[in-house]
């Protein structure tokens, strides 16, 4: 098949687990022997200027990197804006794409809100059908409601990728049921397809037996949604039992200053380093120092990151939020609390520490279902067989979208907006 896959991150411009995913799921459709182009764009606060659109073929696939426009937008400051005038540019490069070169693609596979417009856009151009893989949504991210400005209008844009797509792809069972939620009741068929994992890419390495002060780790953004207040709260009850436990914070985000004014109160400043945001071989090098990761996420579509930690050997301390839930299984491949469960998170953690060689065993088993559950190979066969079975829709206008004005839930009135 000819395959477009429109996304706002593609290497070397990555944000989160979303360009490793469109990243790796382009690669193997390649191998696949499919013809795969990326539209995506150059890292941002650049210009066409200093950073041309490009167009090469890496490890088989064809990368349309879209240069930014000159007009003064920025991401942080202008997200609606920033945004559109991506879209507009994106539009451009894909009708010249579709227009120049004869090369007309079977299907236009989109990935979250951000280039909603540049794949409706080119899809309706060459009347081709539409995928969209959903991999969160804003209602999600705030705990059911969008009371903000800018939280609806991000909203809306999802709402209308959602009823314009001819078939949706979440990446688990809780996403599925919660697009449907959201966007229903008459959207196209969602198919349920994993992330995947690239083994090769994070050596096992079996935990040593270790003398001394455990050190556990997190890895992720420095979001609220995340949880990392939950871990923070919980880590002076783990110190308790496990005297001289530390705590190592991988990533960045908008809540680092409150995240970090939260150690102050906890008490537990000289337990908890911030890393910062890590590469890859800084990553493998915490995976194998530490006795667990701990991602104790409140709301998470899947959590790529605890692949990488399975891939690695690492036991897994995580919340039952969304696709952890789905990923991880308590007893077997890992140790889950419920979200937001302070002291489930604490007893868990516990249960790592005070069995090591148990932990070993349930790392090893999680290791040994990545071969079977998520290795990239499958994940192109199964997006494939969706492309395969997906036909353009008849469209009829949409109205606007109805929008809950019930404000979001009190949060730490300390917390960082």
């Amino acid at each position: 098949m000819r395959i477009l896959l429109v996304s706002w991150e593609y290497p070397p411009v990555v944000i989160g687990g979303l360009g490793r995913h469109v990243h790796h799921l382009a690669e193997s459709l390649a191998t696949a022997g499919h013809d795969v182009a990326v539209l995506s764009r150059r890292p941002g606060g650049s210009d066409a200027a200093t950073a041309p659109t490009t167009d090469t073929v890496v490890n088989g696939v064809r990368v349309v990197a879209v240069a930014e426009d000159p007009a003064e937008f920025g991401f942080a400051t202008d997200m609606m804006a920033w945004t559109l005038a991506m879209g507009h540019a994106m539009v451009r490069a894909g009708l010249r794409l579709l227009s120049n070169g004869g090369w007309v693609p079977d299907v236009v596979h989109a990935h979250d809100w951000l280039v909603a417009h540049a794949a409706i856009a080119v899809a309706e151009f060459a009347d081709l059908p539409l995928v969209t893989t959903i991999h969160a949504t804003e209602a999600g991210r705030h705990s059911g409601w969008v009371s903000g400005r800018i939280n609806r209008q991000v909203h809306s844009v999802e709402w209308w990728l959602a009823a314009e797509s001819d078939a949706i792809v979440t990446c688990s069972t809780s996403m599925r049921d919660e697009v449907s939620r959201l966007f229903g009741p008459d959207l196209a068929d969602i198919t349920v397809i994993h992330n995947g994992i690239d083994t090769t890419a994070w050596p096992y390495r079996p935990r040593r037996e270790r003398s001394g002060p455990a050190q556990l780790l997190y890895a992720g953004r420095l979001e609220y949604e995340k949880g990392i207040q939950d871990l923070l709260a919980a880590l002076p009850r783990i110190r308790r039992s496990h005297p001289g436990t530390t705590l190592v914070i991988a990533g960045d985000g908008t809540q680092e200053t409150w995240l970090r004014e939260l150690v102050r109160r906890h008490r537990v400043t000289r337990a908890v380093t911030f890393d910062g945001r890590v590469d890859h071989a800084r990553l493998e090098s915490l995976l194998a120092d530490s006795a667990a990761i701990v991602l104790p996420s409140r709301y998470e579509p899947f959590g790529i990151v605890a692949l990488e930690a399975a891939a690695s050997g690492t036991p897994l301390v995580t919340s039952t939020a969304g696709g952890l839930g789905e990923a991880v299984t308590d007893g077997v491949t890992g140790v889950t609390f419920a979200p937001g469960d302070v002291a489930g998170l604490a007893n868990a953690a516990r249960r790592v520490l005070d069995d090591p060689a148990a932990a070993q065993r349930r790392a090893r088993a999680a290791y040994e279902r990545l071969g079977e559950d998520f290795t990239w190979e499958l994940v192109a066969r199964r997006t494939v067989a969706v492309y395969q079975h997906t036909k353009r829709r008849v469209r009829h206008p949409l109205g606007r979208p109805v929008i809950a004005e019930r404000p979001l839930p009190e949060r730490d009135p300390d917390q960082q907006s």
